[in-house]
C-alpha cells in the first residue's frame, strides 16, 4: 500500500538487441547465429522509490540491459530464444530478494542459412520474413510460463475458397461466391505445459525445432495438397482446423490463439457497359489490406477435472 492508495508497479529494459554467434565447424553444420530484441520487466518491492527518493531497492534497468549481454556470453552451447528468455528470468528472481516475477519477452531477426549451388552455406545468412517469439513468465517460487509464437507470416491461396451461406440483410453487398482468393497474415501463440522449472526436461527440449514443425503445420493445412488444394468455406473453418491440426500433432502444446486477417483481393472491372476497358474473369485484382476482416479464436485440451 502506499498511504491509503494501491499501488503495482513494474519496471524493466526493452528493446535490447543482441546477437549471439556460435561458431562450428562446416562439418558440423556450419555457423549458428541469431539476432534477438529482448525486453524484461520485473515486479519487484521497491515501493519506496515510488513514494519517496528511497532508490535503494530498485534494480536499475542498466543492470537488466547488461545483463543480456552478460548471460548471451555465458552462453557457449547454442540455446533457443525459449531457454535463454528463462535463464535470464531465472536469473533475476533468484539473484534479486526483492523481485518475485519477470517476464522476458523476445522477437527474432530471422537469418536464415542459404544455399549455394544446391548447398548449405557454413556461415552465409539472408533475412527472412516472419518473425518468431516468445514470452515467459518466471516467478520467484519457481512457477514458470512459457508461450511461443510467430508473426508475419503471410499465406494465400489463388483459389480454393469461398464466401457464401453468410447473413444476408441490406448492408451486406457481396454476392455468394466460391471461388476467390483467400490471403492472410497469421499471428499465432501457443503455450507449452510446463508449469514449473522443475518441471523442464533434463534433456533439451528443442523449442526451436518446434516452431520450425508448427509453422509447417499451419501452412500444410493451410494450403492442402499440393495438386488439389482444400476448399476453405470460410477464414473461421480455416482458422480452426489449423489449430486443431497443431494439438492434435504436438501434445506438449496445451493451446494456440491464432489471428488471421482477411486480406482482400478485390476484382477489377473498369469501364461500362458500352466501354468495358477491363473485364474481370478471375485474373485482375486489386490488393488491399485496408479495411480488412478480423478473424481471431483460442483453442486449448479440455482440462480435467480430477
Amino acid at each position: 500500500m502506499a498511504g491509503n492508495l494501491q499501488l503495482e508497479g513494474r519496471h524493466g529494459k526493452s528493446r535490447v538487441r543482441v546477437s549471439r554467434v556460435w561458431r562450428r565447424p562446416a562439418a558440423e553444420g556450419g555457423h549458428i547465429i541469431v539476432e534477438w530484441s529482448v525486453a524484461v520487466s520485473v515486479v519487484s518491492d521497491c515501493l519506496p522509490s515510488y513514494t519517496s527518493s528511497d532508490n535503494s531497492a530498485i534494480v536499475a534497468t542498466d543492470s537488466i540491459k547488461n545483463t543480456v549481454y552478460v548471460k548471451a556470453k555465458e552462453c557457449t552451447e547454442v540455446v533457443s530464444m525459449e531457454e535463454f528468455a528463462v535463464i535470464l528470468g531465472r536469473h533475476f528472481t533468484s539473484l534479486y530478494p526483492q523481485v518475485s516475477e519477470a517476464t522476458v519477452t523476445i522477437v527474432e531477426r530471422p537469418w536464415e542459412r542459404v544455399v549455394v549451388n544446391g548447398k548449405p552455406h557454413s556461415h552465409g545468412f539472408k533475412v527472412g520474413v516472419e518473425k518468431h517469439s516468445t514470452e515467459v513468465i518466471v516467478k520467484k517460487s519457481g512457477s514458470l510460463l512459457i508461450n511461443s509464437g510467430i508473426q508475419g507470416y503471410s499465406l494465400l491461396k489463388t483459389t480454393q475458397s469461398g464466401f457464401e451461406g453468410f447473413v444476408t440483410d441490406r448492408y451486406r453487398l457481396l454476392p455468394d461466391t466460391r471461388e476467390r482468393i483467400v490471403a492472410t497474415e497469421v499471428t499465432a501463440w501457443w503455450r507449452y505445459p510446463f508449469e514449473h522449472v522443475s518441471q523442464l526436461p533434463s534433456k533439451p527440449f528443442c523449442f526451436t525445432q518446434r516452431y520450425q514443425d508448427v509453422k509447417k503445420v499451419l501452412s500444410e493445412t493451410f494450403f492442402g495438397p499440393a495438386d488439389v488444394g482444400v476448399y476453405s468455406p470460410s477464414v473461421q473453418n480455416t482458422l480452426y482446423l489449423m489449430g486443431k491440426e497443431v494439438l492434435t500433432r504436438f501434445p506438449d502444446i496445451s493451446s494456440i490463439q491464432l489471428r488471421m486477417p482477411n486480406l482482400h483481393f478485390l476484382p477489377v472491372n473498369l469501364g461500362s457497359k458500352e466501354n468495358p476497358l477491363v473485364k474481370f474473369a478471375d485474373d485482375v485484382y486489386l490488393p488491399t489490406d485496408e479495411p480488412h476482416g478480423t478473424i481471431e479464436a483460442t483453442l486449448s485440451r479440455p482440462v480435467s477435472k480430477l
